[in-house]
């Protein structure tokens, strides 16, 4: 796409009358701030849009697009880059997306409210929000929530959601004139169209069984089905809650429970532990790794009896996903996909440290959250449909085979 840096008047205004169309004022609005957008950035790159000049200081390099509100509609900016530097239109759009936007409130409320410390001055005039005055925090703050509760109770509507993954946070919040310890509970999913998606966010006082049935409960009151296969550690209140709500088939993830069985393995014997352990999960089929694992266990059964012991006890907790395709092992086997979204979220969580309330924690998580969901409905497919389709089918055609379908979670938690 090339955006016109100069308008003609009279023949710009001539072909929008002509074709009538009914999105007339927003379509002349667009292409005027498209126009001047690529005539500023001509500005800075010192010469127009591929002109050859003893003046050029930089080139255009394509544009990135963005939605920009307005009372004539929503319309489709083209944001022109450089190939060197950056270059955004301070004087037309706001830099900040949701989830820094929540993240400026939540240290502002945390200045307003007196639980700021010097490093919580130094933020604030960091993030130039020194001037906000309690309405304007207010304002903001109940824009935010207004968009993250949406986003938090909407419909599941994509189902069915053939894989499921589950995790808490820790973090920190004043109640009571104390700092206490609250658990933020997480679960993303697959959708029916292969593509990943945040499914809930709730904070509990404690990671308990009680706060994740109450959990899983509202997913399946807001459309969760079709549940195959949960992935998560072993944290018994998580296992039981998800089990006497969306059922399926459980998987421990597999890098969670090397890290429990590190803890019952001699630390000089752990790096011959830890390589046989990663053999299992290199094998072709599903055959090959339980054949594997039962050499791994031959092999420990004398040497390392408590190790053997362990492993042998944990088998159809982190081999379920046998059941399924070769090719989603990698995306169900373990949480490490919500790890790295964990990861984005403490980048953000760690900037305020201790927050003023259970609100705040939800604004900025959820607004985090919420970004994420649209860059993954954005992105290519996380799970091939020919695969998701094989995968839906698993325990349809043959329910007799233990071994094959992985360990029931009905049958966990009984």
């Amino acid at each position: 796409m090339t955006v016109t840096p100069s308008i003609d008047p009279a023949r710009f205004l001539e072909e929008h009358l002509s074709q009538a169309s009914p999105d007339l004022l927003r379509d002349m609005l667009g292409t005027f701030i498209n126009a001047l957008l690529s005539a500023d950035a001509d500005q800075v790159c010192g010469a127009s849009y591929g002109t050859v000049s003893e003046h050029r200081v930089n080139q255009r390099n394509g544009y990135r697009h963005r939605d920009f509100d307005t009372r004539a509609g929503t319309i489709d900016v083209a944001i022109p880059k450089l190939r060197q530097g950056t270059y955004f239109p301070d004087w037309l759009l706001e830099r900040r997306r949701r989830a820094e936007a929540a993240l400026t409130t939540v240290v502002a409320t945390s200045y307003l409210l007196g639980v700021s410390t010097r490093r919580m001055d130094d933020l604030v005039k960091t993030l130039g929000i020194t001037g906000l005055s309690r309405s304007q925090v207010s304002e903001m703050a109940r824009d935010l929530d207004e968009q993250v509760t949406a986003f938090r109770t909407r419909p599941l509507e994509n189902g069915p959601y053939t894989f499921v993954a589950a995790d808490a946070l820790t973090m920190k919040v004043r109640e009571g004139g104390r700092v206490v310890k609250v658990a933020v509970l997480i679960a993303t999913g697959v959708n029916a169209d292969g593509y990943r998606e945040i499914l809930g966010v709730q904070v509990n006082s404690t990671e308990d069984g009680a706060g994740w049935l109450t959990f899983w409960r509202d997913l399946v009151a807001r459309g969760l089905t079709g549940v195959k296969l949960v992935t998560s550690d072993a944290h018994a209140g998580l296992v039981a809650a998800a089990g006497a709500t969306v059922g399926g088939s459980w998987q421990r993830c597999r890098t969670h429970y090397a890290a429990n069985l590190m803890s019952v393995t001699p630390k000089s014997s752990w790096p011959w532990v830890k390589t046989l352990l990663g053999t299992v999960f290199d094998q072709p089929d599903a055959e090959s790794v339980h054949a594997q694992f039962d050499r791994v266990l031959d092999a420990l059964e004398h040497k390392l009896p408590r190790s053997f012991e362990h492993l042998e006890a944990a088998r159809d907790e982190i081999l379920a996903f046998t059941a399924f395709p070769k090719a989603v092992w990698r995306q169900i086997w373990s949480n490490n996909p919500n790890e790295r979204l964990n990861r984005e979220i403490r980048r953000r969580t760690d900037v305020v440290g201790i927050f003023p309330n259970r609100d705040a924690i939800i604004r900025l998580v959820g607004a985090v959250l919420a970004e994420q969901h649209d860059e993954w409905a954005e992105q290519r497919r996380y799970l091939g449909l020919d695969a998701l389709t094989a995968a839906r089918r698993v325990g349809e055609t043959d329910t007799s085979d233990e071994e094959a379908t992985g360990p029931d979670l009905h049958a966990l938690t009984a």
